[in-house]
């Protein structure tokens, strides 16, 4: 035998082993979606839930489909504009807060209102749940992957909050239309900003406090500009931020069908639960941050935040007068919302 037909053959029985070999995506098989937020890569949600899902979707897909991260605003515009980023297809992916938009999402709203929620992961489950069954509409244009919660609301202030006389007149900030409405209602006066402004905004004293989430205050370095921390008695916080992750619901119908699948089901009430456990954890972390920075951190009792809640019931009765408006039933929503909540609160 030659040397050149022992080339060939040898070329032949290679070729032959490599196409019966498992062998990597072809570059052109490959999708790579851009996923646009406003949270800096080390806080909670883009370190410990959007990474990993991220991650879940390149092993499910093969490394077929992935996830490229652009935290803190890093493709342009403002926090209030990434739901129109998603829906008109500036970019792939969205992770937001639903009340940066105010007015496109009265029935999801039913979940910032006062005391509706506590730990996160059982109020973003519910969320995920009541949002398919109640409020899909307000998501036209986009995919909606996970719909999710924080855990309980908190105050984060430059002076003791020990009671509810002690929030008259401070200039405190407000995540959503609802918040604003629950702070104005206490005796504060809302002021509405963005998380990634409230750093700033507390060291220059614009705020005396902040609505925010304990997992958001180490990414943030709150602990350094707000010495004092409140939160309430019971399983309840005094208000919930909303939130989603959304894809252009045109470039997911361009996917090939086995990647659509993927990403079904890497979305839903388990990928919100996954979030909800992210931004419990991250709770905990938050606070032992505030600790290890010797801060005040005063947790009222049972009498103090009852008179918080009576203070702060009359936003249900505003809310249900603003959705009736709108032809909307919000006694119907609100009574569906607590009962999910309660369901997914239960011990497994």
């Amino acid at each position: 035998m030659t040397l050149d037909r022992r080339a060939l053959l040898g070329g032949m029985a290679s070729a032959a082993a490599l196409s019966a070999a498992p062998w990597p995506a072809r570059a052109q098989d490959v999708v790579t979606l851009r996923l646009h937020h406003f949270l800096p890569p080390q806080a909670t949600a883009p370190q410990h839930a959007l990474a990993p899902w991220a991650r879940q979707l390149a092993q499910a897909s093969g490394g077929r489909l992935k996830v490229q991260l652009f935290p803190s605003m890093q493709l342009g515009g403002k926090p209030s504009g990434l739901l129109d980023q998603a829906r008109e297809g500036v970019v792939d992916m969205v992770w937001t807060v639903l009340g940066y938009t105010p007015g496109r999402f009265p029935r999801a709203e039913a979940f910032e209102l006062p005391f509706m929620t506590g730990a996160a992961e059982a109020g973003s489950q519910a969320l995920h749940a009541y949002v398919q069954a109640h409020a899909m509409a307000e998501f036209a244009g986009v995919k909606l992957i996970a719909a999710h919660t924080h855990g309980p609301g908190t105050l984060h202030s430059r002076v003791p909050i020990q009671r509810l006389e002690d929030v008259k007149g401070l200039r405190v900030r407000g995540g959503s239309r609802v918040i604003n409405n629950m702070l104005e209602q206490v005796g504060a006066v809302p002021v509405g900003m963005p998380v990634p402004q409230v750093g700033e905004a507390l060291s220059r004293g614009v705020l005396a406090a902040a609505t925010l989430p304990w997992e958001v205050v180490p990414a943030l370095k709150i602990q350094q500009m707000a010495r004092h921390h409140t939160g309430f008695a019971g399983a309840r916080g005094l208000y919930t931020q909303t939130f989603a992750l959304v894809m252009n619901q045109a470039r997911y119908d361009r996917l090939p069908a086995d990647l659509k699948q993927v990403l079904d089901v890497h979305s839903g009430v388990a990928t919100a639960a996954l979030f909800g456990r992210a931004m419990d954890a991250g709770d905990q972390a938050g606070l032992a941050a505030a600790r290890q920075a010797g801060n005040r951190i005063v947790m009222l009792d049972e009498a103090e935040t009852r008179r918080w809640q009576a203070a702060a019931a009359p936003v249900r009765t505003r809310w249900f007068a603003e959705a009736r408006a709108k032809g909307i039933d919000g006694e119907k929503l609100v009574a569906e919302a607590e009962r999910l909540v309660a369901h997914y609160s239960r011990p497994a």
